[in-house]
């Protein structure tokens, strides 16, 4: 198979997997560290547009590596994994506050992300293992 087709694979799903953890390390750790050092209120960490952004930097990479994975190994099922948790991510981003409070807000960008990131797990590992992928690295 041709390297060009190859090579992105691993790296967009390993991207898409530190995306989906700055997005959980940010929603549950943020707190903790603003509880023990206030003056963190300084940095703009807090502010919504972290979480968007987080949001719509994943959802191409992830649309890339999940599309690729998929049509290496041919299981829709992390495919569909994998978008649920970034329309739950995009629901968060988006709306969660209004309509799910903080707290729900949280729980679901934890969820979105989890599954986000456990799509691309699997996707990684399962193009590591078809017999006539290059993903190695």
């Amino acid at each position: 198979m041709n390297s060009l087709t190859t090579t992105p694979k691993p790296l967009a799903d390993k991207t898409a997997m530190g995306l989906s953890s700055l997005c959980m390390l940010h929603c549950l750790a943020l707190p903790a560290l603003l509880a023990i050092y206030p003056s963190a209120l300084a940095v703009a960490l807090t502010d919504e547009l972290f979480h968007t952004t987080m949001v719509f930097l994943a959802i191409p990479v992830s649309a890339i590596a999940l599309s690729l994975g998929c049509r290496e190994h041919k299981s829709y099922r992390i495919l569909v994994v994998g978008f649920t948790g970034l329309l739950i991510l995009v629901a968060s981003a988006t709306l969660g506050h209004d309509l799910a409070g903080e707290i729900g807000e949280k729980v679901l960008t934890v969820v979105g992300a989890l599954l986000v990131f456990g799509s691309h797990l699997i996707n990684f590992r399962m193009c590591r293992q078809a017999k006539h992928c290059e993903c190695d690295s």
